[in-house]
């Protein structure tokens, strides 16, 4: 079988998704086997089945093959499809450990994708909702993906552990995507950024905006943080607060970072003026580590550069994430393309930590899926 020639191994449950969306994109089949063999409970965790469900939905034909242990899985892509989808995301991650990889193949499907969402909204572990809504759309729209379509709505806010938030995403379909030359960050013009609460005092909220704006305020003047209580139903099942706040440019880079609160009845509490403080300075870290993207989107970025047409786009990045270096290393074996990766000192560019200079030539990737009109 000419399938079963390029079919793909890996082994481990590392980089699971990124694996499966660039399966999907490139329609290489893909084989991971020894996935959490040797522990007490072997196999795929129960957000890794939620997330092949959710894969299976967006595609159609797609072929998944799992063994009874659930050590092994076996996934040949189908086309991407889209349409009016919901899904009940796995309480253990949050709703952005999903949405990102939709970020990835949204807009190659053949009708524009419309999800509801339902899950955790905000943890500690994955970017949040509000996070993705305020860097990654912004990064869409550099790459020609934009539209009144194109959206990220927060109907409903969950906390771990129990979630109970619901979100919606929409995304319109492109058939090629533009080149793009962002080498030049520009200077920090203004900082936005949410301070929510649910199941817990309204005050918390502010405390964490009058904490966070201490620290930010010797900086710029320009800082506006709106605070979002969100009451009954619309609260979610658990109690929690937490923040996020961006940093916007001159030249349209934004920069974020955000903190939430321990969930209910694990780790110590935390006090919303500890948490502002700490988020405020993890926003100045991701300033001075710079980049024209910021962390969390550094492989939504790569990917985007990699499909689009056969032209030079160049990106300017702040030090590769362990995340992202796995991610160009998939990229070469999916697609067979290389980066051109420069370092830029301090002295060089100036400002805060050491940037990345990615250069790349797109392989002319084409929605086959989408219908000319």
């Amino acid at each position: 079988m000419a399938g079963e020639a390029q079919c793909l191994s890996y082994a481990g449950c590392n980089f699971l998704r990124q694996r499966l969306v660039l399966a999907t994109l490139s329609g290489r089949p893909l084989k991971i086997r020894k996935i959490r063999a040797k522990e007490e409970d072997p196999g795929l965790r129960d957000f890794e089945a939620s997330f092949i469900r959710l894969i299976d939905k967006v595609t159609n034909g797609s072929r998944i093959e799992i063994n009874q242990t659930g050590t092994t899985l076996y996934y040949q892509p189908g086309l991407l499809y889209g349409g009016s989808l919901e899904h009940d995301c796995s309480p253990s991650r949050g709703i952005g450990y999903y949405l990102e990889s939709l970020l990835c193949l949204a807009p190659f499907m053949k009708h524009p994708l419309k999800i509801v969402l339902r899950g955790v909204t905000n943890d500690q572990v994955d970017p949040s909702v509000d996070v993705l809504k305020a860097t990654a759309l912004p990064l869409l729209k550099k790459f020609g993906i934009d539209g009144e379509n194109l959206e990220i709505k927060i109907n409903r806010r969950g906390m771990p552990p129990k979630g109970g938030g619901e979100i919606l995403f929409a995304c319109p379909v492109r058939k090629v995507l533009q080149p793009i030359q962002f080498t030049d960050p520009g200077k920090i013009k203004r900082i936005r950024g949410t301070a929510y609460s649910v199941r817990v005092s309204p005050q918390m909220a502010n405390r964490m905006v009058e904490s966070a704006r201490g620290i930010l305020n010797k900086f710029l003047p320009d800082i506006y943080i709106y605070t979002d209580h969100m009451k009954g139903v619309n609260s979610g099942k658990s109690p929690g607060f937490g923040m996020c706040l961006t940093a916007e440019t001159i030249n349209g880079t934004i920069l974020s970072a955000e903190l939430a609160s321990n969930p209910q009845g694990q780790g110590a509490p935390v006090l919303p003026e500890e948490l502002g403080q700490n988020c405020a300075k993890l926003l100045l870290e991701e300033i001075f580590r710079g980049g024209c993207v910021d962390s969390t989107n550094q492989s939504l970025a790569l990917l985007l550069m990699t499909l689009g047409q056969r032209d030079v786009s160049k990106v300017l990045l702040g030090p590769l994430s362990p995340y992202t270096i796995e991610f160009l290393r998939h990229l070469r074996s999916f697609f067979q393309i290389m980066f051109k990766i420069e370092t830029k000192t301090p002295e060089e560019e100036h400002v805060g930590g050491e940037k990345v200079l990615m250069t790349c030539v797109g392989i002319g990737f084409s929605n086959l899926s989408k219908t000319i009109r």
